[in-house]
């Protein structure tokens, strides 16, 4: 699976609401009601990328939930994050 430039990503990202580029990854960030909903949330992407195949790196504090996408065994960013960083906007957007 080959991995897009730093400018094809760039440009990708511009479909892509509130997602950045850094450190050879796709990253954002979601802010909820409280842990409940952030929990929820998760729960539901969960589902989502086992069906992918392909899986968040996230961090969660309390209402806040970090997403961190990158194809490790690609060693960059391909159309699995991509792919899966337009389910978890369809989701939670």
């Amino acid at each position: 699976m080959s991995t897009y430039s730093e400018k094809e990503i760039n440009d990708k990202l511009d479909q892509l609401e509130g997602w950045e580029y850094e450190d050879n990854a796709i990253h954002t960030a979601f802010e909820f009601e409280d842990f409940k909903e952030a929990f929820s949330a998760m729960t539901r992407i969960a589902f989502e990328a086992e069906k992918l195949q392909h899986h968040p790196d996230w961090h969660n504090v309390y209402n806040t939930l970090n997403i961190t996408l990158s194809t490790h065994d690609a060693g960059g960013v391909t159309d699995k994050d991509f792919e899966l960083a337009k389910v978890i906007d369809g989701l939670l957007g």
